[in-house]
């Protein structure tokens, strides 16, 4: 503002400063929302979507789906892009079988993980290994629409006309060596999650993009059978 433009007394002016200051506030935050994820607005009213989103999330009972996997390496050029199926089912049942470039299969049931790597066995109790614990809970919290609950996150909520995207910080020590965010994106219609980001401190991440989704559908508990 150009020195004399205005002739207003010492009132007027800290009235229009505190507004164009109020007014610069709003647009900052809505702008770092917009530049840190183009097109997502922040969630102001928190409690309500955490309500409203642990109502929707529990009418999912079960969740058949295709998805391809990107990962990301600061040291190769290109991306190391997977597919398989995906199958979730109340409570706490996930299979994770990738099929292409190579065959391997992750099957959680509670407390219990089987990792099948071509002829190879490997059973593990969650419960015993502090990391995989964590990553099992990560993994059903957000299928599962659990995830704003996991203490072990600060989490911020944003959204646009097609998706919610959680933003999930972790807080423990052990966690911010593996993860730096997570972002969950779910869809509005149904609040099914559509993709998974691990974001690790290195720079490098994992994308996991669900597709041909089917909710609710019946799965045989043999599927998830750890023997």
């Amino acid at each position: 503002m150009v020195d004399g433009q205005w002739s207003l007394d010492i009132s007027k002016w800290s009235l229009i400063v505190g507004r164009c200051g109020l007014l610069t506030a709003i647009m900052m935050i809505s702008f770092s929302s917009f530049a840190q994820y183009p097109g997502y607005a922040t969630v102001a009213d928190l409690p309500s979507f955490k309500k409203q989103f642990a109502i929707e999330a529990k009418k999912i009972q079960s969740i058949k789906s295709a998805f391809v996997q990107e990962k990301n390496l600061s040291v190769l050029a290109e991306k190391i892009t997977s597919e398989g199926n995906f199958n979730f089912k109340r409570e706490n049942k996930v299979r994770i079988a990738y099929e292409k470039p190579f065959s391997y299969i992750m099957i959680m049931n509670g407390d219990q993980m089987l990792v099948k790597d071509n002829q190879k066995e490997n059973k593990v109790n969650v419960k015993s290994n502090k990391l995989f614990q964590q990553v099992n809970k990560i993994m059903v919290d957000c299928v599962q629409g659990t995830i704003l609950d996991n203490k072990d996150f600060t989490v911020k909520v944003f959204q646009n006309d097609k998706n919610w995207l959680l933003e999930m910080t972790p807080v423990g020590k052990s966690l911010k060596e593996f993860f730096q965010t997570i972002l969950v994106y779910a869809d509005k219609h149904d609040y099914s999650v559509s993709s998974i980001d691990m974001r690790e401190p290195s720079g490098d991440n994992t994308l996991i993009r669900f597709t041909h989704k089917e909710l609710n559908t019946a799965i045989p508990d043999a599927l998830f059978a750890i023997k």
